[in-house]
């Protein structure tokens, strides 16, 4: 697995992960558990070789009055696809 943080300069900042084929399975039976057990969390942990960057990220069931403030969108369009 792969994390970068891009800083636009705006206030805001980017994150992109990538993640291999072998990672997805795990990242499913982990999203899975959570949705069984509500009580649960995992994390996505660097392991901290780099000089700085991403070192945490914890996954877990937001309260439902806690407003969102992301939203999941859909996959990337291919050459020729249209919406």
């Amino acid at each position: 697995m792969r994390v970068n943080l891009e800083d636009w300069k705006n206030g805001w900042f980017g994150l992109t992960m990538g993640i291999s084929v072998d990672e997805i399975d795990r990242l499913i039976a982990l999203l899975g558990a959570l949705k069984s057990d509500p009580e649960q969390h995992f994390h996505i942990a660097s392991d901290y070789k780099a000089a700085g960057g991403v070192g945490d990220v914890e996954v877990f069931i937001k309260a439902d009055e806690d407003p969102d403030n992301l939203f999941l969108s859909s996959t990337a369009l291919g050459p020729g696809d249209r919406l």
